[in-house]
């Protein structure tokens, strides 16, 4: 009768296990644990079903296109001109051509010559057909810096990280809608606003690129030494009366400074004076 009723309880306990085993699905059990330990970045869950598994298994086979060149254009030219305003139309026509945009535009003298410098944005696919074109007509260049920055890997690698940011920013919204509890939410919502802190902070980062990339800037520095446009004296006489007005300007200054120290003027005196009487007194 014992062996009988033990062979009925061991029988009884194995087919009560093998009912909470079905129960308890895999989904359950990840999900409990998933709510039990701490979420972060690297134990974020996962959400694709098999399916979707198998796409990306199939993507990661198939051979990646080249990814398109990403190039930063910049140059920086100065040179003298006979003529600011004929060398200034010239790159206006050369900017309306390209449809470019002249960003800054700076102009003054100063007493040996006329200036004129800007900055121009002009499209990268542009920028060695303007530089041709404003070169043109100029004998001597006194600065022609031309660079170009492949920044190829970098902005891939932005994109990469920013793409990876916007799936993991999915995967928490899918949690938040199945999360039950109040800390669970706090959590994940955290989580998210980090989350989405580094996405705008990348998108940004693309953005200042590809404006760099698609807008190529060119600054030009133009001067002229021509009398007729920058004003200058050019009679021997009137070199000579300038010459003799920087003199007495400088002179004047010389003066102004000394009145300026009286006081230390006739400090330096007395003591002198003072001295020079103790020095005779010890030779008597």
């Amino acid at each position: 009768m014992k062996k009988l009723f033990v062979c009925l309880s061991i029988l009884f306990f194995a087919v009560s296990c093998k009912d909470v085993a079905a129960e308890a699905s895999p989904s359950t059990i990840v999900m409990d644990k998933m709510a039990e330990a701490p979420i972060t970045e690297e134990s974020a869950p996962v959400m694709e079903d098999e399916a979707a598994v198998g796409v990306e298994s199939m993507d990661l086979n198939k051979p990646k296109t080249q990814t398109e060149a990403k190039i930063i254009k910049t140059g920086n030219l100065r040179f003298e001109s006979s003529n600011l305003e004929s060398s200034f139309q010239t790159v206006q026509k050369a900017v309306a051509k390209h449809k470019a945009i002249i960003q800054n535009d700076n102009s003054g003298k100063d007493d040996y010559s006329v200036y004129r410098n800007f900055t121009i944005r002009i499209p990268n696919q542009d920028f060695d057909a303007f530089i041709n074109e404003i070169s043109q007509g100029v004998s001597h260049f006194d600065k022609k810096e031309i660079s170009q920055q492949d920044v190829t890997e970098e902005y891939v690698d932005v994109e990469a990280r920013m793409n990876a940011k916007k799936k993991l920013e999915a995967r928490y919204i899918q949690l938040l809608t199945k999360a039950n509890k109040v800390s669970e939410m706090l959590e994940i919502e955290k989580q998210l606003a980090e989350i989405r802190e580094e996405i705008e902070a990348k998108e940004g980062q693309l953005k200042y690129m590809q404006n760099q990339i698609s807008m190529s800037t060119v600054s030009i520095e133009m001067y002229t030494n021509n009398p007729s446009e920058s004003g200058v004296t050019v009679s021997y006489g009137g070199k000579i009366w300038n010459e003799i007005k920087s003199g007495f300007n400088g002179l004047s200054s010389f003066l102004l400074g000394i009145i300026s120290i009286w006081p230390f003027i006739i400090i330096f005196v007395v003591l002198f004076i003072f001295i020079k009487r103790r020095f005779k007194k010890k030779t008597q």
